[in-house]
């Protein structure tokens, strides 16, 4: 069935369905499904957690994490499978999970998440692909067109402008129109023209004063009508505010199902006229359209063997994108070489980040069992506690075995309790345990080679010390196996950092205001994020984004730039001049040498990944269009090209540019450029970023700062417990019972409830809903308990009919 046929069928089938039927399917049935139209044949469709594995809940599932999920594949983390830079190997990934979502019937596979690397302190940011948005958009288009080749949706997230986990349910992401479009939005806009995911998820977030389910200008103008996004906008779970105001601006459906009462709400609403019939059968129709969708799931491929988890490609995609930081020759190891393996990652690897992404592995190795099942003799020491601590006795055992040896291979990084979903990061440093056991090493052995496993940026004091660094990042279940290859030479590392790593935080751009304020956040470093600062402020950093060492070396030449109507050929030489086989990642970069509005020096426009013999030389050509070279004009709130001469930058990463030309653009002369010179001059100063005031933000953000208001009664159901500890004689009747909810969780399972624990107190009551199955009615009474009127609340509690607590 064609789409337009499949619009056709929704159209018929709504027509024929009563007013309560078409609200029905404005809410999940439960945690993860979705409601059907069982008259016409289209039963209910399953969503479920997965940027990078399958997590399926097994049984009854009316809560989050209180149920063991299927064994899958866990695949490297977005982090890490940024960084290899593969277009065709994102699709691959993408298949193999459409593939083991036919395996377990689920119809949306929810991911990839594609939020901005703003500060290296968000504790997402392993589930998010780079601080480039044409890097996130180019990957992850790819990796929706796999997961849908099978038949299986995909939801892109988290829409929009959510780049903190502090204050995530209620936080307000202040952000100019132009950085929105820019740097945060743009990554949506590839994926949704290249792929239309068959979902997007809203953001819990506010964006401008605005929740995102509810963002009209999000969801409807820029998304449907700019973009023509044909799919469902879905709730992120608990994320939604208000029904009525989010299905009147966009959201197509409320998850999880658990909070009752959304749909009575909204027939209330067209009862009093507040809400259009026409706006709800539109609804329906895109909801029966995703049914149509899923009932056209392809057939699995694999049997039902280990072959169908396609563990071959985890181990893959690890060894396409682990990083080769430094070098000094002692890479690739030779097997015959006496060697030391310390760090307890070596046996207990960091391969995955926390929260709901986290995946129940149908197999998992490590590296030291895959030198083990490849004969390879070493002696081992755990040199720290799987908290990141440790003492005298384990950094002596460690010196011991490190002494003698050729070669000393350190494993360090993030232990899970550093980094998750639900809370943010403190430091980028790596814990104290693992700092102290790099230095203490490098007394008594030269040769040290760390392997390092985290989902952040870190700091490195010890580097000096060292002769070769690995990031492995969150390598997958197969990180054992793939470690060993790229560190014996089996394979050349190929993959190039998706984010720069600032020496310190404080050298971040937006350092001074990040995590200020868990009501208001304020963007005012612009579009200044990642190189962009970087690179414009001179800032030195440990190592720059793109960048990435292999066992060979590579010359760049020969660099053509023409111009035929309006599109911009790029055409340059790749040599292999090394001895060995490998690949190289060619960034293209452009950058206008004389801007009447500000820029960054440089943005990334294209990258292409090639593999070259020893000595074999590949003609790369690359087409740049006129949007290539276009901004955001708040004057006209469009797309626009500002003439004149621009670089165009050919390099092996953001500070290492091989290859410079320049060529004249011609824009719209007729269009007014905004000029910020007189009014906001400090954005023409980069390196002074850190000095923006509130009143030169105003500026680009065309009206004044924002500013947090006390919270005082009358509450609304989007105070938090924390609010209420500070005004409200209620807070200990609350807090029983929402503890009484994160229990339920750190019960089941520990990480889920490390990271239920970590938000509890900073989540706006309207969450109940979704931890406690609480009806809206509940919600409402408690409220209204808290403010003080309390037989209206004890009422509201009792009320039946959407309630099922």
């Amino acid at each position: 069935m064609t789409n337009k046929e499949m619009q056709e069928k929704a159209k018929s089938i709504v027509k024929k369905l009563s007013i309560e039927q078409k609200a029905k399917l404005l809410t999940g049935e439960d945690f993860w499904h979705v409601h059907g139209v069982s008259d016409f044949g289209l039963e209910h469709i399953q969503m479920s957690d997965g940027p990078h594995g399958l997590r399926k809940q097994e049984g009854k599932v009316e809560k989050a994490g209180m149920n063991d999920a299927v064994p899958a594949t866990c695949f490297p983390a977005a982090v890490t499978m940024a960084c290899s830079f593969d277009r065709e190997l994102m699709y691959e990934v993408g298949m193999a999970l459409g593939e083991q979502c036919l395996h377990e019937n689920i119809s949306i596979l929810l991911g990839p998440g594609v939020n901005h690397k703003r500060s290296p302190l968000c504790g997402r940011n392993f589930e998010y692909f780079s601080e480039d948005p044409v890097l996130s958009g180019e990957l992850a288009a790819e990796f929706v067109n796999g997961v849908q080749s099978k038949g299986v949706g995909t939801s892109l997230k988290h829409f929009a402008v959510n780049n903190q986990e502090y204050g995530r349910m209620h936080a307000d992401s202040v952000v100019d129109e132009r950085t929105l479009r820019e740097i945060y939005l743009k990554q949506f806009e590839i994926i949704v023209k290249k792929s239309q995911p068959y979902t997007i998820m809203g953001a819990y977030n506010k964006l401008n004063g605005t929740f995102c389910c509810e963002n009209r200008t999000l969801l409807d103008t820029i998304a449907r009508e700019e973009w023509g996004f044909k799919g469902v906008f879905v709730s992120d779970w608990g994320a939604m505010n208000d029904p009525v105001e989010s299905f009147n601006n966009g959201l197509d459906l409320e998850m999880p199902g658990v909070c009752k009462g959304a749909d009575r709400r909204v027939l209330e609403a067209i009862r009093k006229g507040k809400f259009s019939p026409d706006t709800l059968d539109r609804i329906a129709e895109r909801q029966v359209n995703l049914l149509l969708k899923a009932k056209q799931k392809s057939k699995p491929e694999f049997s039902e063997g280990k072959e169908r988890y396609r563990l071959d490609i985890a181990q893959k995609v690890l060894e396409e994108s682990a990083v080769l930081l430094k070098n000094e020759g002692i890479l690739p190891i030779n097997k015959n070489q006496k060697i030391a393996v310390i760090g307890r990652f070596a046996k207990e690897p960091r391969f995955q980040g926390s929260g709901s992404s986290k995946i129940n592995p149908i197999e998992k190795d490590n590296f030291c069992e895959a030198l083990q099942k490849s004969g390879i003799a070493f002696d081992y020491a755990d040199g720290y506690e799987m908290d990141g601590s440790t003492n005298d006795v384990l950094l002596q055992k460690a010196s011991n075995i490190a002494k003698g040896k050729d070669c000393v291979i350190v494993f360090a990084g993030l232990p899970d309790s550093f980094e998750s979903e639900g809370y943010d990061r403190k430091n980028i440093e790596l814990p104290e345990g693992h700092n102290a056991l790099i230095c203490n090493v490098a007394k008594c052995n030269q040769n040290i080679i760390v392997v390092l496993q985290s989902g952040s940026v870190i700091s490195m004091p010890w580097l000096n010390q060292t002769k070769a660094v690995l990031h492995t990042f969150l390598g997958g279940c197969q990180s054992g196996i793939a470690t060993m290859r790229l560190l014996y030479g089996d394979v050349n590392p190929s993959g190039k950092l998706a984010e720069s790593y600032p020496f310190k935080l404080k050298d971040s751009p937006c350092a001074p205001w990040y995590l200020d304020n868990d009501k208001i956040c304020e963007y005012r470093e612009g579009i200044y994020t990642g190189y962009r600062y970087y690179d414009s402020a001179n800032i030195s950093v440990q190592f720059p984004f793109g960048f990435g060492l292999s066992y060979t070396e590579f010359a760049y030449t020969r660099l053509s730039v023409t111009k035929s109507q309006d599109d911009i050929h790029v055409a340059f030489d790749i040599r292999n001049i090394g001895k060995r086989t490998g690949k190289e990642i060619a960034q293209i970069y452009v950058g206008h040498n004389q801007p009447t509005i500000f820029k960054a020096k440089k943005e990334l426009k294209d990258f292409v990944k090639v593999e070259l013999e020893p000595g074999e030389t590949k003609h790369i050509s690359i087409v740049l269009k006129q949007d290539s070279f276009a901004y955001f004009n708040t004057n006209i709130h469009k797309w626009h090209v500002e003439s004149g001469m621009y670089s165009i930058m050919v390099g092996s990463s953001s500070a290492e540019i091989r290859l410079k030309d320049e060529i004249y653009i011609e824009g719209d002369d007729s269009v007014v450029v905004p000029n910020y010179h007189d009014v906001a001059e400090i954005y023409y100063h980069p390196e002074k970023i850190h000095t923006v005031t509130q009143e030169d933000f105003a500026v680009i953000l065309g009206h004044q700062v924002p500013t947090k208001q006390k919270v005082k009664k009358p509450y609304t159901w989007n105070v938090t417990v924390n609010e209420l500890a500070e005004s409200s004689r209620f807070y200990h009747f609350i807090t029983p019972l929402f503890q009484k909810v994160v229990n339920r969780f750190t019960k089941d399972d520990k990480d889920m409830g490390d990271t239920a624990a970590a938000v509890a107190f900073d989540t706006p009551i309207r969450a109940f809903g979704m931890v406690g199955g609480m009806s809206r009615d509940t919600i409402d009474g408690l409220v209204a308990i808290i403010n003080g009127h309390i037989i209206k609340g004890i009422r509201l509690m009792k009320k039946k009919g959407d309630s099922h607590e």
